[in-house]
């Protein structure tokens, strides 16, 4: 095991910007940023033995700048969608960026967010930590302190645990919002890759995908995912949730959730032979088919992305749980902290 560095280019106020790569004896690796604590590359060796990147993102830092759509961010302090761009706390109303259909608010926000500022950075063996400290920004109440881990173990498992406090009730619900394909970052489309989720419910949308507070079934719709299937099997079928999100982009409820560590989905790739598990201790799954990839944008080695070319599952609190008390709320503060693990393993069809 081993974590090594190099430059990664300047932030826009001139700081160094560094990559750091943590490798694992089984020939897998990880490169990670301190902008943005962001999931640059992902190496993942498949049935042959032969190592792929099989996340999006791209080669410069600078182009994290734009990143319209989120490759390999950790979002802060909020992940996913705020209906109005408002909340109350304790009976105080606090008003949040607009960045989503002119009226709600989307990952916090969209040129500040926790995605584009630099982290303090400490490393060790098989992890690199990252953490940031946030005096009451972009709307949110209190001084807030957040740090990521990435830990890749023999196991080919890539950990990220959470920890953040605040010293007043304020939201804080971070996620990381990596495009995988399992086949590698340059094969095109995941329609073909297949999917379960250990989830028996989901939590229905409007048509500008906040949630309504219904925590409904999934049985005899589309959004059936318990089962292994293709992802393009059922994404454009004519259903209003599908239909709203353009495919799969919805928050599910985790089977038998209750703090603890469970299993919460399998991606399977026929091609390349991989499989990709994800364990979480929280509430929720964002199951995103990338429906809203920008298209033609350049990535890593010239390559180009375009919709649904690669798959997010952004472990979460419920979105828009602040408005919804039949929710599990995202709250943390003086007598609450945040601790929170998801793992990413890595395994061979």
């Amino acid at each position: 095991m081993s974590v090594s560095s190099k430059e990664f280019g300047c932030s826009r106020d001139g700081r160094q910007l560094m990559l750091y790569t943590i490798t694992n004896n089984k020939g897998m690796s990880a490169e990670v940023t301190n902008l943005g604590a962001i999931l640059v590359r992902l190496f993942v060796p498949d049935k042959d033995g032969k190592a792929e990147d099989v996340v999006l993102g791209f080669d410069k830092a600078e182009d994290y700048y734009g990143n319209p759509s989120f490759f390999g961010a950790t979002i802060g302090p909020n992940a996913n969608r705020i209906g109005n761009a408002e909340i109350e706390i304790d009976g105080v109303h606090y008003e949040l960026d607009i960045n989503d259909n002119d009226r709600n608010n989307l990952h916090s926000h969209i040129d500040n967010g926790y995605h584009k500022r630099v982290w303090d950075v400490e490393t060790s063996d098989n992890s690199v930590t990252f953490s940031i400290e946030d005096p009451g920004t972009l709307g949110f109440p209190g001084n807030k302190k957040l740090s990521v881990t990435y830990t890749l173990t023999d196991d080919n498992e890539l950990k990220l645990y959470y920890a953040g406090s605040a010293d007043e009730k304020t939201i804080l619900n971070p996620t990381n919002h990596t495009y995988f394909n399992l086949d590698g970052f340059k094969s095109g489309s995941i329609v073909d890759e297949e999917i379960q989720l250990e989830c028996d419910e989901f939590t229905p949308t409007d048509d500008e995908s906040i949630p309504s507070g219904e925590i409904a079934s999934v049985k005899g719709t589309p959004m059936d995912l318990t089962s292994r299937i293709r992802i393009g099997d059922h994404i454009d079928d004519a259903f209003d949730q599908l239909e709203f999100a353009g495919g799969y982009d919805h928050n599910f409820c985790i089977r038998g959730y209750d703090g603890q560590m469970r299993k919460a989905a399998t991606v399977w790739a026929a091609k390349s032979s991989r499989m990709m598990e994800v364990y979480t201790d929280l509430p929720g799954i964002q199951f995103y088919a990338g429906n809203f990839i920008e298209e033609g944008q350049i990535g890593k080695e010239g390559a180009v992305f375009n919709k649904r070319y690669g798959l997010c599952l952004e472990t979460q609190y419920y979105p828009d749980a602040i408005h919804h008390e039949n929710f599990v709320q995202p709250l943390v503060g003086p007598d609450k902290k945040l601790e929170t693990t998801t793992v990413y393993a890595f395994k061979n069809i």
